[in-house]
């Protein structure tokens, strides 16, 4: 049997995991001396209710090693195949954790580990189009090149509110988060060949929701797609932006959904932004 795995990185309505038989390997976040784990012990409005207490953002790892191998024997059997899908190893080392875990157990299953070269729904699109793939008959051999042919068309374009989380976190340059923090601009952000860069700068955040909705038309046109919006305590703006996508894209699926905590927290509130994955 076919077992299919990602990480909380993968960001995906919570019926997913049930509908198409997805296991999540919770990601660590760190508060001073407490460890919690992703989706588990800690959810999003958790999450920000202790960074406002504390005020202080927290520190995130990949699971580990021991983790993934203890997810893969407690959802596993002996002898089946797991598929083990994860956010992109430029950005963290949750994949190597996948791949040590799995050289720890050869023999007991056959571990796939596929490196999704994106993150946020993007992972979980992967995952779903898995599970669609095998229930339609697809060998695991198959649906690996399938999703590596996929995963270079999936696209992850998001704006920031504030560049204070990503400035404390490191995800991107200091220099450059100054900058863009002292011009009061709010940036994009986009998540291409594995690696997050900052693509522009824009005055107003209204000019920003408007420039993620343009970037995603130049990638995608008229072609039908798959499409997620993603919100960190932003409902309303997610909500408003649902809306606009169901009237401007050709849209086989739509789904709201919270930015996974591991993301928000390198981020920050108030990150709005569309992942898209065209419809093969």
């Amino acid at each position: 049997m076919l077992r299919i795995f990602t990480d909380s990185a993968a960001d995906m309505p919570i019926e997913w995991r049930k509908e198409y038989e997805i296991e999540v390997v919770p990601v660590n976040i760190h508060f001073g001396e407490k460890t919690y784990l992703q989706g588990v012990d800690l959810d999003s409005e958790g999450f920000y209710k202790l960074v406002d207490e504390s005020k202080k953002i927290p520190k995130t790892s990949q699971p580990t090693p021991h983790q993934f191998a203890e997810m893969y024997k407690k959802h596993a059997k002996p002898g089946d195949t797991i598929l083990s899908i994860h956010i992109t190893s430029k950005l963290s080392g949750t994949f190597d954790s996948s791949v040590a875990a799995g050289r720890e157990l050869e023999g007991t299953f056959r571990v796939i580990p596929l490196d999704s070269m994106c993150g946020s729904t993007g992972i979980g699109f992967l995952c779903r189009e898995a599970r669609l793939l095998d229930r339609a008959g697809y060998s695991v051999d198959e649906i690996v090149k399938k999703l590596e042919v996929l995963r270079e068309k999936v696209g992850v374009i998001l704006t920031l509110n504030t560049l204070e989380y990503a400035r404390m976190s490191g995800r991107v340059g200091t220099l450059q988060a100054a900058l863009a923090s002292a011009l009061n601009v709010k940036p994009i952000a986009v998540l291409g060949n594995g690696v997050l860069n900052m693509a522009e700068r824009v005055r107003t955040r209204r000019a920003a929701l408007d420039r993620i909705v343009e970037m995603v038309r130049e990638r995608v046109g008229d072609q039908k797609v798959n499409m997620a919006v993603v919100q960190a305590r932003d409902p309303q703006a997610g909500t408003e932006m649902m809306e606009r996508v169901r009237k401007e894209f050709n849209v086989q699926d739509l789904i709201l959904t919270d930015l996974s905590i591991s993301i928000a927290a390198n981020l920050g509130p108030g990150t709005v932004g569309l992942v898209y994955c065209p419809v093969e």
